[in-house]
């Protein structure tokens, strides 16, 4: 690199740096290019992140759950906090999970799909014998009628499963208690049914339709029923009472759209172990 000669004022000698003074100049012009190039290097190893795996068995030993709790291999971000736990256990949103890694520069793939991660104190975890399976337990109690939400029920170690017991989540998240239950007994799918959408009394719409004509009557619901499901329906104006299915809240169908709604409906995927 060669500096340009500086043309000289009249009166005055021509100055040309010395090749000495040269290098000195261009120094810090080439240091400060390799300080841009490594910054640039660590915002793109940063941008990447650091690949973590989930534990299997996630616990945490003081209420406060971090990163290394939740993952292999966290490195320096394992000290920072994702949640509080305030009982035996608490349930974390997958997704919510994976971006708060990915913002203290940690890369957790989900290759297996995971929506909600159960994290259990340490002393919960520890009574946990190996050869026990996990059991899906009730986290509160339950008034009749009440909805299974994704963080009232927690996967539990016990001896044996129990008959009836479902392997999934979703086999009770979004349904409706049938009876009370218990905080910590193992869920049952006879303890739940779809949430009812008509109530025994209720003024409802009842519809008929073949696809091109359709008819919709006033009626009164003479049972609850669920989506789905069929009870009886009084006509407001004849007086006279009809099987109809549980279509939405207040309304219902009969005929050829009654008989596919009460094909067996799948509950929503709320939640997945």
């Amino acid at each position: 690199m060669t500096l340009p000669i500086i043309p000289a004022k009249a009166g005055t000698q021509s100055f040309r740096p010395r090749r000495d003074q040269q290098k000195k100049a261009w120094v810090p012009a080439f240091a400060g290019m390799i300080g841009v190039g490594l910054a640039l290097a660590m915002v793109s190893s940063a941008a990447a992140g650091l690949p973590v795996t989930l534990k299997p068995e996630v616990s945490d030993a003081d209420g406060l759950v971090t990163m290394s709790d939740l993952f292999e291999g966290a490195g320096q971000a394992g000290v920072i906090a994702v949640a509080r736990r305030s009982g035996a256990s608490v349930v974390l949103d997958a997704g919510a999970v994976q971006m708060a890694a990915r913002r203290v520069g940690l890369d957790w793939a989900n290759a297996q799909g995971i929506r909600r991660i159960i994290v259990r104190g340490a002393a919960s975890a520890a009574a946990a014998q190996p050869g026990n399976v996990s059991v899906l337990t009730y986290a509160r109690d339950f008034a009749a009628g009440e909805i299974v939400r994704p963080e009232d029920v927690v996967w539990t170690k016990l001896a044996a499963r129990p008959a009836g017991a479902p392997r999934d989540a979703e086999a009770v998240i979004g349904m409706a208690a049938r009876r009370p239950l218990r905080e910590g007994t193992p869920v049952h799918t006879r303890d739940v049914a779809a949430p009812q959408v008509i109530k025994a009394g209720d003024l409802i719409s009842v519809t008929w339709s073949d696809g091109a004509v359709s008819v919709t009557l006033q009626g009164k619901a003479l049972q609850s029923a669920a989506a789905g499901e069929a009870f009886g329906v009084q006509n407001t104006a004849s007086k006279k009472t009809l099987q109809a299915v549980a279509s939405g809240p207040g309304q219902a169908v009969v005929g050829p759209a009654a008989q596919q709604l009460q094909s067996p409906i799948r509950a929503a995927q709320y939640a997945s172990r």
